[in-house]
């Protein structure tokens, strides 16, 4: 996966300051950037958005980024309508390596079919030119952890209400045609 900047939240690293040796890097979003991604997100807000994170290089010419984000959201329960308030924290892992490197590439057989072992690593991501956007890598993290339906701590939805065969039943229009008699 290709990363872009994110322009609610960037923080681009050149690659060639990158050394064998990491690097540790604290990223934190002022109050622009976390509305910018309440925004994109589509929370109601988030209070506060910060990473502690470790680059160094990976292999010859690829960068591995190591760590943990944190996040404070506040989102809109989908059964009372309340404000909730989230806490994410994500360990973050990902690899980067040069456009067309073939450590990028997918393995697969001889018929042209991909192999993918869901167990095993992913294969590393890409970048072009000779910047990684950290800022996308940690939005992403973020993004993938939010709850898509958020409730309230002990609210459950009601029973199901469901109609039985005879409430699905409708009267037929013709119906009334039927004692019509033509003249």
């Amino acid at each position: 996966m290709k990363h872009e900047s994110n322009s609610a939240f960037s923080f681009p690293v050149k690659v060639g300051h990158i050394s064998a040796n990491p690097v540790k890097v604290h990223v934190s979003a002022n109050e622009a950037e976390r509305r910018a991604l309440a925004e994109l997100w589509k929370v109601d807000g988030v209070h506060s958005l910060d990473a502690d994170l470790e680059i160094g290089r990976w292999k010859k010419d690829g960068v591995r980024i190591r760590g943990e984000v944190r996040a404070q959201i506040v989102q809109t329960c989908v059964v009372t309508l309340d404000p909730v308030e989230a806490d994410i924290c994500e360990p973050v892992e990902a690899i980067f390596v040069p456009e067309g490197s073939r450590l990028a590439r997918q393995a697969d057989n001889d018929g042209g079919e991909m192999i993918l072992d869901p167990g095993g690593p992913d294969i590393p991501d890409t970048f072009a030119g000779d910047t990684i956007d950290v800022g996308a890598v940690v939005c992403e993290y973020v993004a993938l952890a939010i709850d898509p339906y958020p409730r309230k701590e002990g609210i459950a939805f009601g029973e199901r209400i469901e109609s039985s065969a005879e409430d699905d039943k409708r009267p037929n229009p013709f119906a009334v045609l039927k004692d019509w008699k033509k003249k």
